[in-house]
């Protein structure tokens, strides 16, 4: 008798830009995503193993680098914030409420790593003109990008939550090495070559909202 050897079949990635997917999607989306259902959903129709969250993060000062080879320590920074609020005498209103929001965000995050999601946290970085004037950035595209050309030969399919055109370039890359693709955006906000590259593999955000759409409990 002969024994036939199948090979293993390797397994999904899905990689989130959160830039995209959460300042570009759901504050004009009109609803709130519940980030719970989400995770499983991407678990229960794609067979996700691996779910990647690329997220900015303000620091305030905390002790960390990116080359420092590991991720935040969500609940130092959580412990850092706190200091500052506790000791910082000379904080205005504004920084006070800014502070609250920063550390509501890292509890967000820590709620996003318990669900599953492998978070992928860049530091926001500050940037001020000659005028005076700060910008705020924490472009984590090249992160993304990073991790999907790294990881390629661990995921046979890849699920992208994003419709940034930046992408069109590795995610071609991506196909022509018989990854298969695919993506998860609004179509009205995605690029027509990122439509384009997933053919039917494009999923609009609108037609999952009753899925993984956030309800309050009562």
């Amino acid at each position: 008798m002969i024994k036939v050897i199948r090979k293993r079949q390797k397994p999904v990635y899905a990689f989130i830009d959160a830039s995209n997917l959460f300042y570009g999607g759901e504050k004009s989306l009109g609803w709130s995503i519940d980030y719970e259902k989400l995770f499983k959903y991407l678990k229960d129709k794609y067979k996700a193993k691996k779910i990647f969250y690329y997220g900015g993060i303000e620091i305030y000062d905390y002790n960390y680098s990116v080359l420092d080879k590991k991720s935040i320590d969500l609940d130092g920074l959580i412990k850092h914030l706190r200091n500052k609020l506790k000791i910082g005498n000379n904080l205005n209103e504004a920084e006070i409420f800014l502070l609250g929001k920063h550390i509501q965000r890292v509890k967000f995050y820590r709620k996003l790593k318990q669900f599953g999601y492998e978070l992928k946290l860049k530091p926001v970085k500050i940037f001020t003109d000659e005028d005076g004037n700060t910008t705020k950035k924490a472009n984590c595209d090249v992160d993304m990008t990073f991790d999907l050309m790294r990881m390629m030969e661990q995921y046979s399919k890849a699920i992208i939550l994003s419709g940034d055109g930046d992408f069109a370039i590795v995610l071609n890359y991506l196909k022509t090495k018989g990854r298969e693709i695919a993506i998860l955006a609004r179509a009205e906000r995605a690029a027509t070559e990122i439509k384009q590259l997933a053919g039917g593999n494009f999923r609009d955000f609108h037609y999952l909202r009753e899925l993984i759409k956030y309800k309050p409990k009562r």
